[in-house]
């Protein structure tokens, strides 16, 4: 198959655990996707781990995953542990076939990419064609609103919230729905949320050109929840 590298392409993955192989089939989709946008060369997923802090083990995984299994080969973006210079992100970034984000503290993450001016290339290699994969906070973020426990990372406070995300996908996410299912239900409710697309561990949603095309699952589901009146709505997708 020859890849459309005008089709911006996204997936979401609600949660799990790589080290243990929960995700194992949405990593193989990521994969392949990457492999058809490459071509003929080997090609390069770039991990960013910002949100947990550049945790290498974290890291190690996904190289074990992507390169191990499926001979991707693995780089990431540091912007904690060393001093990352503006044209190494972009050399970074440029050879990349796919951005994989991962989960963590989500507010922190943006704040920080923000700082660094890391934002808007990512906007840029995703407009180019690169694919955007991520997991919980690094997937979240896309959204326009995000459903997040950053606040209890940091501990201002003890409660999920909604916030802004970067809004390259319409409508709002919450990941680990089937951890969080009770307090979005009544987040919902109290915040007046239309929609918000629900995604469990090892599930992830994909989007082409900002639209919802498909779940691929590990083992579990995704949901549209919308919500009239206080009355709350559950459709598999």
């Amino acid at each position: 198959m020859v890849y459309n590298k005008n089709m911006k392409t996204l997936v979401a993955i609600g949660g799990g655990d790589m080290r243990l192989k929960t995700t194992l089939k949405i990593d193989e989709y990521i994969a392949n996707l990457a492999k058809e946008r490459a071509g003929d060369r080997r090609a390069v997923g770039l991990y960013i781990g910002t949100a947990s802090h550049d945790f290498m083990p974290a890291f190690n995984t996904f190289r074990k995953t992507y390169t191990s299994v499926f001979n991707i080969k693995a780089d990431c973006l540091l912007l904690e542990k060393v001093e990352t210079t503006s044209e190494k992100i972009d050399e970074k970034l440029s050879k990349a076939d796919f951005i994989y984000v991962s989960g963590g503290d989500t507010l922190y993450m943006l704040k920080k990419w923000q700082e660094r001016g890391l934002t808007q290339k990512i906007i840029s290699a995703y407009d180019n064609g690169v694919i955007l994969a991520g997991r919980s906070a690094g997937a979240v973020c896309w959204f326009e609103n995000m459903y997040t426990d950053s606040e209890i990372l940091s501990g201002a406070s003890n409660e999920y919230k909604f916030y802004k995300g970067l809004g390259l996908i319409n409508g709002s996410m919450c990941p680990h729905y089937n951890l969080r299912e009770k307090d979005l239900k009544s987040a919902m409710v109290t915040m007046s949320v239309n929609s918000v697309y629900a995604v469990c561990d090892d599930c992830a949603l994909v989007f082409k050109n900002g639209v919802f095309e498909k779940t691929v699952s590990s083992g579990n589901n995704a949901y549209l929840l919308t919500q009239e009146n206080g009355i709350i709505t559950e459709k598999s997708l």
